[in-house]
């Protein structure tokens, strides 16, 4: 108990002590972890701290690392990568396993063995890699999401390796093998741990990797929302962590025991758990220990180094860890023009990636007890990824140093908003430019932030003043004056941007009216559950109009379409505030078994309702004095059914003045 309780507290005081020097001087925390681990290294060395001890930790914290990254996932989001995954990702693994494989034949090792190191080096770092990003703010560049499309590609691309590498096999490695087991039996541990595919042939052992995970995937799929509602009966927010942990673990066992690597298990484990309803609640519970738990992965990468094998080895290990590093820079580069990355981003994605990952470590201890890399090398091997891994920071301070500044026009600062108005308005496109110009004929002022810098500069040479920034940026918006101000008009096009800018403005300043803008109408139920009571569907209005229009080219005058117009929206309205209560942002529309009862119970009354309604309507007799009633319709004037004259035509937007 007393040497655990001494190693936890080694760690925690060298990342309170290194981590806070590190980032005031600039160099991120990722760093300052690594330093930390390093400067513990000999403390580790002088008081005989076992080294399978802080693997153990190390993988631990990978394991937790990767089912965060995995619950974080959807599959409509995988869907929408589909060409990044696949092609870039694809593309970067099997390129860099080629040119590192070409260069380790080049020095002399065998095939075999070359194409497993190719495999290994092909992989990059995901905690560190995700953590820099998000400190950074560069997740929702294309450069950031390039580089979690690739990760994202790397990880799923260790299911087939895991597979393969045992095929590659070297006999000689092999019979040294049986001859250190035979010479080991009486030991305590003769006996190996426990595993289900021991003794069978490769192509078994495949097939019983294949079966595994397909469990995983669909018994999981299957088993854990009833098992979550079980657990919600106790009403102990604990058990829902321990829940989390237990399917976690025992997926990780079930990997385990067939031979693959517990990290990929657990990332499984958090892509099931990403359709459960119970998601963001697992999130919230488990992300304080999110930053606790991939410090001591770092810090365990920079304990674990061999110092003595670097210091004989020294020039060796630092020309291999440049040459790692130049070939997967390289080869990212050249995908990035083919996959149409530029600017800065392709750097970013070029040396944000360059490194070996924290799945070499188990990788080649897979690939050692496979008998297809010798021990010797291995230990060469994993000092050159936890150099290349030391590097990553300073790849990433060289990119801001050096690369981004370089494209200052595309990376360019937040401008400096000069006068502060009641009205903020969040995006200035087509939705946000309309509203801006109403509210400007009306004379009113407002605040318009936006984060299209060519769309800015285009605005302004019309004299439209329009400030660049991101708008769902807290800093940005005080000096806004967001805290003063009486309407925040959210037009922003992204979906998750408008739900985080909500959610922020509505629970930091409750006395402020937000208007936002919704994509769709599972995005108003959306913004509905998070508070939002004044919501537009950007395409809702324009197509009602569309439906007026077309009740007037099927001969009814234009007071009945608008009639009829009206009362499909007020039905509209209303059904959809009487269903909204039923709607669980967690579940997905079609999986909601509640909102789809509430949907059916109305959806033939309102029919009937509606239609009656739209037959009194058609059926009343026209007022001869309407003027509308014997207004000619000028198709070729005709802007989205309003008559407009060519001189009255918005020389920005090209569409009439009104909107």
């Amino acid at each position: 108990m007393t040497d655990i309780l001494f190693l936890a507290f080694v760690f925690l005081i060298a990342g309170v002590l290194a981590v806070p020097i590190a980032t005031r001087l600039g160099l991120g925390s990722v760093l300052g972890y690594l330093l930390a681990g390093i400067a513990i290294s000999p403390i580790m060395t002088l008081f005989n701290v076992d080294v399978i001890a802080i693997q153990s930790f190390a993988e631990f914290g990978v394991v937790m690392m990767l089912f965060l990254v995995g619950i974080e996932l959807e599959p409509k989001l995988l869907w929408k990568m589909r060409g990044q995954l696949f092609g870039l990702g694809g593309g970067q693994v099997a390129l860099t396993a080629a040119a590192v494989a070409a260069g380790c034949m080049a020095l002399g090792q065998p095939w075999t063995v070359a194409l497993a190191i190719g495999l290994i080096m092909s992989l990059s770092s995901t905690a560190i890699v995700l953590q820099t990003l998000n400190e950074k703010g560069l997740m929702r560049s294309d450069g950031g999401e390039a580089s979690f499309a690739v990760l994202l590609a790397q990880d799923i691309a260790v299911i087939p390796m895991l597979a393969f590498i045992p095929l590659l096999a070297l006999p000689e490695l092999m019979d040294l093998g049986a001859v250190a087991a035979a010479q080991g039996a009486e030991g305590p541990s003769a006996e190996g741990p426990m595993s289900l595919v021991e003794g069978l042939p490769a192509w078994q052992v495949a097939l019983v990797n294949l079966a595994a995970i397909g469990f995983v995937i669909l018994g999981g799929s299957l088993l854990t929302r009833p098992v979550f509602r079980f657990i919600a009966l106790a009403q102990l927010r604990e058990l829902f962590t321990a829940t989390a942990l237990m399917i976690v673990v025992g997926i990780a066992l079930l990997m385990s025991l067939v031979g693959l690597s517990p990290a990929l298990g657990a990332f499984l484990a958090g892509v099931v758990l990403a359709n459960s309803e119970y998601r963001h609640e697992l999130e919230s519970d488990i992300e304080p220990f999110k930053g606790l738990l991939l410090g001591l992965f770092f810090m365990t990468v920079g304990a674990s180094i061999n110092f003595v094998l670097l210091f004989d080895q020294f020039f060796i290990i630092l020309g291999l860890t440049v040459a790692l590093i130049a070939i997967k820079a390289g080869v990212l580069l050249v995908l990035s023009l083919v996959f149409g990355v530029r600017g800065s981003d392709k750097w970013l994605l070029a040396l944000g990636l360059a490194q070996a990952g924290e799945f070499a470590f188990v990788l080649l201890s897979f690939t050692v007890a496979s008998a297809v890399v010798p021990p010797a090398l291995s230990e060469q091997i994993l000092l050159v990824v936890a150099m290349s891994m030391l590097l990553t920071p300073v790849l990433f301070i060289a990119y801001d140093k050096l690369i981004a500044p370089r494209f200052a026009e595309a990376q360019r600062d937040p401008d400096a908003i000069d006068r502060q108005s009641p009205i903020i308005i969040a995006g200035r496109g087509r939705v946000g430019g309309i509203v801006d110009r109403m509210l400007t004929s009306a004379g009113y002022a407002p605040t318009v932030i936006d984060f299209n810098s060519k769309q800015i500069d285009n605005l302004r040479k019309f004299g439209v003043q329009t400030y660049f920034g991101d708008a769902t940026q807290p800093d940005l918006l005080n000096a806004a004056g967001i805290a003063e101000a009486k309407l925040l008009v959210v037009a922003i096009d992204d979906q998750d941007q408008i739900n985080e800018l909500v959610r922020y403005a509505l629970k930091t300043y409750p006395n402020l009216h937000v208007l936002a803008r919704a994509i769709n109408r599972e995005h108003v139920y959306q913004l509905w559950s998070i508070g939002c009571r004044d919501i537009v569907r950007e395409t809702y209005d324009s197509s009602i109009r569309m439906g007026r229009s077309a009740f007037e080219a099927l001969g009814y005058s234009r007071p009945k379409a608008q009639r009829m117009a009206d009362a499909f929206n007020a039905m509209d309205r209303r059904a959809m505030v009487r269903v909204a209560d039923a709607f669980d942002v967690n579940v997905p529309i079609t999986e909601n078994e509640a909102y789809i009862a509430r949907v059916r119970e109305i959806l033939g009354p309102w029919q009937a309702e509606l239609g009656k309604e739209m037959d009194a309507i058609a059926n009343e007799p026209d007022r001869a004095d309407d003027p509308d009633i014997a207004k000619p319709r000028k198709a070729a004037k005709m802007v989205e059914g309003e008559e407009i004259d060519p001189e009255e035509r918005d020389p920005v937007n090209q569409g009439p003045r009104s909107g």
